[in-house]
């Protein structure tokens, strides 16, 4: 009976932590998804235990805690995952950017070249 309390306590805790994180605009909501949907998972599964010996009894599992092990397994495998989308997208981003201000860079040396070459054949 301890353990349901200190999960709810917990998953409200985390929820709580990564709502204001997306508040302060220190996370956005786009990273915060995978946090906020474990936590809430994490909620209803503490409130109505019965509806986890449920699941983990359909599924095959003897004991509880190994169906929670697998769960937090494959929770931490998929937004892994999704961090790794992320970061490529991210990745992809900064190589635009990179390509962008290089293309930027060499024109506004060729605006210089032409500006000095005019103050040049102005000057004689």
């Amino acid at each position: 009976m301890v353990e349901k309390y200190l999960v709810l306590v917990l998953a409200v805790v985390v929820l709580v932590l990564v709502l204001e994180l997306i508040r302060e605009e220190k996370f956005t909501f786009k990273y915060a998804f995978g946090w906020i949907f474990v936590a809430l998972l994490a909620i209803v599964f503490a409130v109505f235990d019965k509806l986890l010996s449920r699941i983990v009894h359909l599924l095959g599992f003897e004991l509880t805690k190994d169906f929670v092990l697998f769960i937090f397994f494959a929770v931490f495998v998929f937004l892994s995952l999704l961090m790794t989308v992320f970061l490529c997208q991210q990745d992809k981003h900064n190589d635009t950017i990179a390509q962008k201000l290089g293309i930027l860079e060499f024109e506004l040396q060729e605006l210089k070249k032409k500006m000095d070459k005019t103050k040049h054949d102005d000057r004689k």
